[in-house]
């Protein structure tokens, strides 16, 4: 099954566009969990076991797994093979784009190894740093467009003429012969979210920047989704994995995303 069509299948089936951002921090895991002998996994696991049937995916953050080595990497693998077991599709957050032979072994890591259903991507380099996750054709890969940090301005606007943003939607959209890319744009910035919809035509949007970053939801929500009210991934990290309780908060952010379809 192609990537675009596990999300909206899953979107469907939980009525959701949330997206639960795996970006597990050690100091605030609970005490008992610290002293297990996989305690990123155990983590995560209760929090898919509280969500599964709150979202449309879920997207763990490699860094926060490959800076424990072989045991953040066991540990990553272990949540993605549970999550499929869920029947739900993974965004494997990596930021990844090199010189063409070094993306190739990125894709293959991401998309073979790790077994990811759909990976970020930078594409400072140009097309043949993209190319490689492209041609892995049943996979999606989303590409960073308008970034919800503060640095975003640094690049992401300057440009002689059209900002730079607007021209990586345009390249995209040119890129996508496959139909399985897809862009990333933070939902800290509305108005550029309703270009790049209006660039992106139908193209899956992972939005994230709602909840710990205030981004704007209802903007989000509006702007993001296509004429069929899908294909806008909304993540958040934070504020649910370390949340009182994880199930209600989700549940009530993928209600109130909901109230704005």
């Amino acid at each position: 099954m192609k990537f675009v069509d596990h999300l909206d299948e899953a979107a469907k089936k939980n009525n959701s566009l949330l997206c639960v951002g795996l970006d597990v921090d050690l100091n605030k895991l609970p005490a008992d969990l610290i002293k297990s002998e996989d305690p990123f996994f155990l983590f995560n696991k209760n929090i898919i076991d509280a969500t599964r049937d709150l979202v449309c995916a879920y997207k763990p953050n490699s860094a926060f797994y490959e800076m424990y080595g072989l045991p953040g990497i066991s540990s990553l693998m272990r949540t993605i093979d549970y999550i499929h077991e869920q029947g739900l599709p993974v965004i494997l957050d990596a930021k990844r784009g090199d010189v063409g032979h070094s993306s190739a072994a990125y894709a293959k890591a991401a998309f073979q190894a790790f077994k990811s259903d759909a990976v970020t991507v930078n594409p400072y380099m140009g097309y043949d740093s993209v190319q490689p996750f492209i041609e892995y054709r049943e996979k999606g890969v989303f590409i960073l467009c308008l970034t919800s940090n503060a640095g975003f301005r640094d690049f992401q606007k300057s440009g002689s003429g059209e900002p730079l943003y607007k021209s990586v939607a345009r390249h995209v959209k040119e890129w996508d012969h496959f139909g399985n890319c897809g862009l990333v744009v933070g939902a800290t910035k509305p108005e550029e979210l309703k270009e790049i919809r209006e660039i992106a035509g139908d193209m899956p949007l992972l939005i994230p920047g709602v909840g710990a970053q205030d981004g704007d939801l209802a903007a989000a929500v509006k702007y993001g989704i296509n004429k069929q009210g899908l294909r806008a991934v909304i993540n958040s990290s934070r504020s649910i994995l370390y949340a009182a309780d994880p199930r209600i908060e989700a549940k009530k952010l993928r209600d109130e995303i909901n109230q704005w379809r």
